[in-house]
């Protein structure tokens, strides 16, 4: 099963691909959309919407997830985030996607065992679940893999018969 985790943003924007085979999970590819900030809102959610529909075109994923918007700096910061996360949704829905949405500690808890970890601490745990080299992955690059490990782990068990899902 290949899914595709994105974790949004207006200004940066994470992606990640994997592949679950039975209990492995592998790490296909990943990065970050980063529109101009001097481009105006409108032409910086057509950017994300672009990559959006490389990267679906690229990896062909089966399934999709995408964390949930749960605070933002300011009502402002909050709105621009709630719409880079409308794009997204629409994009895979228009590509007849399932998609899954995650909240942070749905996602923290399915990759390090605690809905209170930190940045580092799912990263470092992306990088080890994954098999990853040492090199640093852009945060919102790991953040995105995370939601894709996070799903690709729900969805393997909501497969075993008797899971009650």
């Amino acid at each position: 099963m290949r899914l595709l985790g994105i974790d949004p943003g207006s200004r940066h924007c994470g992606w990640g691909v994997v592949d679950r085979h039975g209990s492995r999970t592998l790490a296909i590819a990943w990065g970050r959309w980063s529109p101009a900030p001097a481009l105006p809102l409108p032409d910086r959610l057509a950017e994300l919407a672009a990559g959006l529909r490389q990267v679906i075109e690229d990896y062909e994923p089966e399934r999709t997830a995408v964390e949930r918007v749960f605070h933002g700096v300011s009502a402002r910061s909050l709105i621009v985030l709630a719409e880079a996360r409308g794009v997204i949704l629409a994009e895979l829905a228009r590509a007849g996607l399932p998609v899954a949405e995650l909240s942070p500690a749905e996602v923290k808890s399915a990759v390090t065992g605690s809905g209170r970890a930190d940045k580092q601490q799912v990263a470092r745990m992306v990088r080890l679940q994954l098999q990853l080299p040492a090199r640093r992955i852009l945060g919102d690059a790991a953040d995105a893999l995370a939601v894709a490990l996070a799903e690709s782990q729900r969805a393997t068990y909501d497969r075993v018969p008797g899971s009650g899902r």
